[in-house]
């Protein structure tokens, strides 16, 4: 069984997400939201920010994630960024970086959520620190693409 830990701390406060190491995975992705304010205290969000005009909208801090965030991440910007303009946000990526190595077959769609959990989380995470409470699902129907469903929280 594995042993329960904090995830992370976040300046002084831990952000008090507790989680399972060892062969259990945590598929709700609130290990990736701790993730982004440790990258944007070394670097991320202060070079890119700092570097560009502050975001007008919601959909200028989609564009953000989806092409520089993601480019941080995972080398690549999004393939596809669409919306509603009423706060729902898809984000597709045809050959997503933590697929591309598991085989194409059927069987392994039932794996893939356990590699999407976390890259749930970065996006939430990111969000969160940019100031937008949002709710992140991710849905594979063929690998390696991948869409990330993104809701934002009207407060």
């Amino acid at each position: 069984m594995g042993s329960r830990s904090s995830c992370c701390t976040s300046g002084a406060r831990s952000c008090g997400i507790s989680f399972l190491r060892g062969p259990v995975f945590d598929t709700t992705g609130s290990s990736g939201v701790c993730v982004f304010p440790v990258l944007s205290a070394v670097e991320t969000e202060s070079r890119f920010t700092k570097d560009t005009a502050r975001f007008k909208d919601e959909l200028d801090i989609m564009k953000f994630i989806c092409k520089d965030f993601w480019t941080t991440v995972f080398k690549k910007q999004i393939d596809n960024l669409r919306t509603n303009h009423q706060g729902i946000y898809v984000l597709q990526d045809n050959k997503f970086r933590l697929l591309t190595q598991m085989s194409a077959g059927k069987q392994y769609l039932e794996h893939a959520p356990k590699y999407l959990a976390f890259t749930c989380g970065l996006i939430r995470g990111g969000l969160s620190n940019l100031g937008i409470k949002s709710i992140v699902t991710a849905e594979v129907s063929s690998m390696p693409a991948c869409k990330f469903q993104v809701m934002i929280q009207k407060m």
